[in-house]
C-alpha cells in the first residue's frame, strides 16, 4: 500500500462523509447537519449531526482517522500477532434514527486500519457494511434492501453476497435476546483477500450502494401515518439498538477502548428511547409481527421462491 492509496481512500472518507449528510438532508427537507470538527490525542475527524428533523429525529455521519502506539484488545482478539503493534485507523460511520416508526433505523461503516507491527511489513485491512432495523418491516423493502446489496457485491464473485450477508447476520445478534438486531445486509472485516485497489473498490460499491438501498425505502414510508402506539413501540425497540451498541459492537468498544472521542462515538445512540419489564406484544398484532423478521432468513431465496 502505497502513501497516494491511503490518501485516496482518505480523501474518498472525507467526500463520502459530506455526501452522505447531504442525501439525508435532501430527503429531510427541513433540517441541515451541523458540523463540529475535533481533534484529540488520538487524531481527528469531523461529526455531522441532524437533530428535530422532518424526517430524521437525528442523524449522524462520523469521520475520523486516528493513530495510536498500541492496539486495543478489542482490536487484537482475532489477531493476536498484531497485539501491541502502532496502528492507524479512518473511517465514516452513519447511523439515521427516523421519526416516524414505520421507517427502519439504518447503518453504514466503512473503515480502513493499518497495523505497523516491528520488524515486517505494515499490515492493511478494510471492514464495514449496512445494516437495517426496521420496527414495522415490509417484506418488498426488505427484498429491496439486500437486492441493492446483492448486486452491488455481484462483481466482486458470485458468492461475495451471501458470505457478508451471513457474516452480518452473526454479527448484529443479541444472544442475550435470541433475536437478531434487525433484518441485515452487509457486514465484513479483515478485507484484504484481493489487492489493494479492488479492497478499495469493492468498500466504494458498498457506499453507493447504502443510499440506493435506504432512500426509496425512507421515500415510501415517511408520510404513513402513525399513533401514540406506534411512537412507544418504536422507543422500546430503540432499547434494543442502544444493548447492541454498549455490550457488543466492535466499533463502540474499539472507540472507548482507544480513549477515542466519547461524543462522536455514541452519536449512534437514539436520542429517546424506554425499556418496559417483561413487555410482550399482544398476539397478531403487528408489534408481534416484528418477531418473525428478527430471525435468520435468507430474503431473496424466499422472495423469489415466492413471487407476488
Amino acid at each position: 500500500m502505497s502513501s497516494d492509496a491511503f490518501n485516496q481512500v482518505l480523501d474518498f472518507f472525507k467526500n463520502l462523509q459530506s455526501g452522505l449528510a447531504e442525501a439525508l438532508a435532501q430527503e429531510d427537507g427541513a433540517a441541515g447537519f451541523a458540523v463540529d470538527e475535533w481533534s484529540s490525542r488520538l487524531g481527528s475527524g469531523c461529526s455531522m449531526v441532524l437533530k428535530q428533523g422532518a424526517v430524521f429525529e437525528q442523524a449522524g455521519v462520523n469521520f475520523s482517522h486516528v493513530t495510536g502506539k498500541e492496539m486495543p484488545a478489542s482490536a487484537t482478539r482475532e489477531r493476536q500477532h498484531l497485539a501491541g503493534a502502532p496502528y492507524e485507523a479512518m473511517g465514516v460511520s452513519l447511523v439515521a434514527h427516523p421519526r416516524n416508526p414505520y421507517v427502519p433505523t439504518s447503518h453504514a461503516n466503512m473503515r480502513l486500519f493499518v497495523a505497523y507491527p516491528e520488524h515486517t511489513r505494515p499490515v492493511w485491512w478494510f471492514g464495514g457494511g449496512f445494516d437495517l432495523t426496521p420496527f414495522y418491516p415490509f417484506a418488498d423493502d426488505v427484498v429491496h434492501w439486500h437486492q441493492v446489496a446483492r448486486e452491488a457485491c455481484l462483481p466482486f464473485g458470485a458468492t461475495i453476497y451471501s458470505e457478508f450477508k451471513e457474516w452480518c447476520d452473526r454479527y448484529f445478534y443479541l444472544p442475550h435476546r435470541q433475536e437478531q438486531r434487525g433484518v441485515g445486509g452487509l457486514f465484513f472485516d479483515d478485507l484484504n483477500r484481493w489487492d489493494f485497489a479492488q479492497c478499495f473498490a469493492f468498500v466504494r460499491a458498498v457506499s453507493a450502494a447504502y443510499l440506493q438501498a435506504y432512500l426509496p425505502i425512507v421515500a415510501r414510508r415517511k408520510a404513513m401515518a402513525y399513533g401514540e402506539q406506534e411512537r412507544q413501540f418504536q422507543l422500546y425497540r430503540r432499547g434494543r439498538y442502544i444493548e447492541f451498541n454498549l455490550l457488543y459492537d466492535r466499533g463502540t468498544q474499539f472507540g472507548l477502548h482507544s480513549g477515542g472521542r466519547t461524543e462522536s462515538i455514541l452519536m449512534s445512540m437514539p436520542p429517546l428511547a424506554r425499556f418496559e419489564y417483561q413487555y410482550e406484544p399482544v398476539a397478531g398484532s403487528a408489534e408481534a409481527r416484528l418477531t418473525e423478521y428478527l430471525r435468520k432468513h435468507d430474503w431473496l431465496a424466499e422472495a423469489e421462491s415466492c413471487p407476488a
